[in-house]
């Protein structure tokens, strides 16, 4: 058992690695190392002090009273652990492939060939291509369609390529390629809410992409690796499965980062609560010791524990070494080291270790999400699950353990949940006890399939076919609960300090027993740190953003607890724009929608917009075009979520709230005037019309403009807006220099991000506030 010196050790290093992301990082930890030395200086008094405030299990796992100097090394640790992790935060070298992508701004598109070894098997984009990881070893710019070969240069690195999906069939890793296209830099969140694709490719050690257009095979070998047993486990199960059964089994066994996974079935779960059922760790690896100790017996612990080990490495080998995976492993491990030696494991102990061994092999691990929830589900299934079951006495044991073990799980990874998404699934614990035993039965069924594909593929695909009807009462399940009303709990995300004192709040029930007898009082104030702060943000914010949407402006007015939406750009803006920053705002409906259609794109957003929130009230411009089965299928779903449809004439005023609306012409223009402030939105418009249309209008020049990049110059010459905002587009420098020196503020969403207006009369832009946060951190 690991012993208290090693304990606090090791919880300061971890610590040390977490306070990276507030002001001071890790000098906090060191402060505190210094304070508990001065505090427990005699040991006699630290163990009185311990006895005292501590329940019966956690003073048994403090066998040993910490000195001053353990403390003192503690805190040193934790201090240390920050500079590890900025000297382990992967940096492009001056080879790496990065460094070739041309400046941004640059309008001459670059074909380039990049060589190198493939690094994992292919997977199915939601764009619908293939994408796949590469070891560069030489970049060849192309300098014409003729030249093929073009200036041969020395390059290094891993580069995240997409093709399209009938370039990538038959790739498999270790393959040598060419892959012609054209490189680019990784582009951060521009959206709050949004997707940091930038930040995700910097923790692979990644620094750009490649949008590939041909693929040359350059090795047509196809040497031995394990994708090779994946692959042949998954086609089996497809087989006697069929899609989308197969790979929702495959993905059980072997992890959804293994399995390509279809992203409908994946984003199902996920809404509803079990994106945990498609990550394979901690309950595929107990499953797997559980079997080969009952099979073995009455054998010699030497054959147990051999066999017990080799299992847990192929199971590793084949999901993919990911963080949690490997989190379960370590701790299998040291269950058969305990085997071996007679010896009782303490899981809280092994759970630790692991995962300091996780965190000094990779720190970075610190901030990915499986390996996070992974670890809290876990410390939530030793520490609370007895404690659940014992007060679940007057149920039967079995209906108990049902209970308490997916409870546990979420009370520990809840408040990351809040803090990362903002979205709590209403029916996620319902759901997991009614799923738990068909996930079991699954998960078993699929284990023994691919054993038996491995020794013939028939057989495993026959054995595959037995688990259908649990498979796909599984999947009906899954999809009624993510289609009942309220299913996502929109509470938005919650700020450092609320995670803090949750998880503050979660340590004294588990510690001390004055709060277990009070346990009730401690939920009662973590909901109220969330909800109070949520409920006063809602009820007095005022804000105008408008959105980095592309070539449409999508702004969204926060009134005091109501919500305009103002277009909804092109297809994909809904999903990974809108509903993202709506979630980490809190709103769980819109209260008025404007459709103006400014980009003639069907309307496709709405529909995803309304798959996720309900909108009361929605206002569309009559501009004689053609119906699209987007806008007829939007009044069916209003319907269904009775809300109002409302089509206005060209020209017709709406007031909505705080916003006053009009379409003045089909092009389109839209006037606005938002919390006293007069905007214009200008579409493909040539500016002198512009001009002659407000002049006709009688209208005064716009305090706020919006209109594309290639119109801002003679649109803010001629209009004289105190605030100028472009859509994404690639704005000269020299524009921007001349209209530096004219009183008009202006920002281009395609580098400024999304643009915000608060009381205070400022308006900021995303990139901006980011990185000023980023600064003080």
């Amino acid at each position: 058992m690991i012993q208290t010196s090693g304990v606090i050790i090791c919880l300061s290093y971890i610590l040390g690695l977490l306070f990276t992301a507030v002001p001071g990082g890790g000098v906090w930890i060191l402060v505190l190392g210094i304070v508990c030395a001065v505090f427990f200086r005699r040991g006699g008094k630290s163990r009185r002090l311990l006895k005292k405030s501590t329940t019966d299990v956690a003073a048994n796992n403090l066998q040993v009273t910490p000195l001053a100097r353990v403390w003192l090394i503690a805190g040193l640790v934790g201090f240390l652990a920050s500079f590890y992790l900025q000297w382990r935060t992967p940096q492009p070298t001056t080879t790496d492939i990065s460094k070739f992508v041309p400046p941004d701004g640059s309008n001459q598109e670059q074909l380039v060939i990049v060589r190198g070894e493939v690094a994992s098997s292919p997977r199915l984009t939601r764009s619908q291509r293939g994408q796949f990881w590469l070891e560069v070893s030489q970049l060849n710019e192309v300098r014409n369609q003729k030249d093929t070969e073009g200036t041969q240069q020395g390059a290094t690195g891993k580069l995240y390529v997409t093709v399209p999906i009938l370039k990538a069939t038959g790739l498999h890793p270790g393959q040598e390629v060419a892959v012609t296209g054209v490189l680019y830099k990784p582009k951060a969140a521009a959206n709050p809410g949004a997707f940091d694709f930038r930040k995700y490719l910097e923790r692979e050690g990644t620094f750009a992409g490649l949008m590939g257009r041909q693929i040359n095979i350059l090795d047509e070998e196809r040497g031995w690796g394990w994708w090779q047993i994946r692959d042949k486990i998954v086609r089996s199960q497809v087989m006697g499965l069929d899609i989308p059964e197969g790979p929702l089994v495959s993905a059980m066994v072997l992890g959804s980062r293994a399995v390509d996974l279809p992203y409908d079935i994946r984003d199902m779960f996920v809404q509803a609560g079990l994106a945990h059922a498609l990550a394979a760790s901690g309950f595929q690896t107990s499953l797997i010791l559980s079997v080969i100790l009952q099979l073995t017996r009455r054998a010699k612990k030497v054959t147990q524990v051999s066999l017990g080990t080799l299992a847990l490495i192929v199971f590793l080998s084949l999901t993919g070494f990911a963080p949690a995976v490997l989190r379960a492993v370590i701790m299998g491990f040291a269950a058969l080291i305990g085997l071996a030696l007679d010896r009782k494991v303490k899981q809280l102990g092994s759970l630790l270790l692991a995962a300091t061994i996780l965190l000094l092999f990779n720190p970075l691990w610190i901030w990915d999400l499986g390996f996070e929830f992974s670890f809290l589900a876990t410390l939530g299934l030793v520490v609370s699950v007895p404690a659940i079951t014992s007060g679940l006495s007057w149920v039967p044991p079995a209906i108990a353990s049902l209970i308490a073990v997916p409870l546990a799980a979420t009370i520990w990874t809840l408040p990351v949940q809040l803090y990362v998404f903002g979205v709590v699934p209403a029916y996620s614990l319902l759901l997991n006890i009614i799923t738990t035993p068909l996930i079991s039965v699954i998960s078993i069924g699929g284990i023994i399939s691919a054993i038996f594909t491995l020794i013939l593929p028939e057989a495993g695909s026959f054995v595959a076919g037995f688990l259908h009807y649990p498979t796909d009462w599984l999947i009906q399940l899954v999809e009624y609960f993510s289609k009942l009303p309220g299913n996502a709990v929109v509470l938005g995300t919650i700020s450092t300090w609320q995670l803090l004192s949750i998880y503050a709040l979660i340590l004294l029930v588990w510690l001390l027993g004055w709060w277990q007898k009070r346990w009730w009082f401690a939920g009662l104030i973590a909901v109220g740190l969330v909800l109070f702060p949520a409920w006063h943000s809602a009820s007095t914010l005022l804000r105008i953003t408008v959105l980095e949407a592309g070539a449409e402006p999508v702004m969204v007015v926060q009134d005091r607890g109501t919500v305009t939406l103002i277009n909804s750009g092109d297809e994909g803006t809904g999903r990974f724009t809108i509903v993202p920053f709506l979630q980490q705002q809190g709103v769980n409906q819109i209260d008025w929608a404007i459709a103006t259609d400014f980009q003639n794109n069907n309307n496709d957003a709405w529909l995803e917009v309304l798959q996720r929130l309900q909108i009361k009230n929605f206002y569309t411009y009559a501009t004689n075009k053609e119906n699209s089965l987007a806008d007829q299928a939007i009044p069916q779903v209003l319907q269904q979520q009775k809300g109002i449809y409302q089509v206005l004439a060209v020209g017709q005023t709406i007031n909505v709230g705080s916003t006053v609306a009009q379409l003045i012409n089909e092009q389109p223009i839209v006037q606005l005037q938002v919390f006293g402030l007069s905007w214009l939105l200008v579409g493909d418009v040539e500016p002198k019309e512009v001009e002659r249309i407000m002049k006709a209008g009688g209208w005064s020049s716009p305090q706020v403009l919006w209109c594309n990049a290639e119109s801002l110059k003679d649109l803010v010459t001629a209009l004289k807006p105190q605030v100028a905002i472009a859509s994404s587009g690639n704005v000269d420098s020299n524009v921007l220099s001349e209209l530096s020196s004219i009183p008009t503020k202006v920002f281009v969403t395609g580098q400024d991000g999304a643009v915000q207006w608060t009381p205070n009369g400022a308006f900021e832009s995303f990139t901006q506030v980011s990185e000023s946060k980023s600064s003080v951190l």
